[in-house]
């Protein structure tokens, strides 16, 4: 006995070949999309080209300030601030003469004004000159910079004044040795080496002779830049400290530099 094969009605067969088709196609999309995003991810980033324009180069900072003699070995120099005085800055230069000495003055502006006949004194006996502000303002690392570059310029131009020409000035000193990064970078535009110093004499606290004659015997050693004042005050102990102190500097095999530059 044959059986009779029941066939699906043409509807169903073309519902079933069109599901097929439908199925075949998404599954062919999806496989191009994946595909793709594998070949996207696969292909490495693009390296960001090398810039050929240099970066521009830093400003070199100025330097800070020196405290040492200009040349190697058992040298020192003498240094003087808060002058010129009409008392002092002669007795002062006496001396030093007297013992083949040399020294830099530093200068306050105002006292420049009063008394140039001094600047150019001390630049007639062989000495070297130090810009040390128009004020002595001890608090200008805190000043505007408008104001610190008129401080050192003004002093500039009165030391040129009074010296009748174009004179070296190749030092700047703070006032109270109080350094900021404008006052060294602005000393330094202006063609001035910051001058500090190594040895303090304490000669402005007005110890008395011995105790500045012995401070500055206990901490010198070669290449010392030593802290004395021939202005800003009464300077009788160290005019009377100098009289001790340079035969003995001579006696110990010291001789006078001025500071490096």
């Amino acid at each position: 006995m044959r059986y009779q094969v029941l066939r699906p009605p043409y509807c169903y067969r073309w519902a079933v070949l069109i599901s097929v088709v439908l199925v075949t196609t998404s599954l062919i999309i999806s496989l191009s999309w994946s595909g793709a995003q594998g070949s996207e991810t696969a292909s490495p980033p693009q390296r960001a080209r090398a810039s050929t324009t240099p970066e521009p180069a830093a400003a070199p900072a100025a330097a800070g300030p020196v405290r040492t003699a200009a040349r190697p070995g058992r040298f020192v120099a003498l240094t003087f601030d808060d002058g010129p005085d009409p008392t002092y800055t002669p007795q002062v230069l006496d001396l030093l003469e007297q013992h083949g000495a040399v020294a830099t003055f530093c200068m306050v502006g105002t006292q420049v004004r009063r008394h140039p006949e001094l600047v150019a004194q001390v630049v007639e006996r062989g000495m070297r000159l130090c810009d040390h502000t128009v004020s002595h303002d001890e608090e200008l690392a805190r000043r505007n910079e408008a104001r610190i570059s008129a401080e050192i310029t003004g002093t500039q131009a009165d030391l040129r004044l009074a010296a009748d020409g174009d004179v070296s000035i190749p030092y700047f000193r703070a006032p109270g040795g109080n350094w900021s990064e404008t006052i060294t970078a602005i000393a330094s535009r202006e063609g001035m080496t910051s001058l500090g110093w190594s040895v303090d004499s304490r000669d402005w606290t007005l110890p008395g002779t011995p105790a500045i004659v012995a401070t500055v015997r206990q901490a010198v050693q070669p290449g010392a830049v030593i802290l004395l004042h021939d202005g800003g005050g009464q300077r009788k102990q160290t005019v009377a400290a100098l009289t001790e102190l340079l035969p003995w500097l001579v006696a110990q095999g010291y001789q006078f530099d001025f500071p490096a530059t």
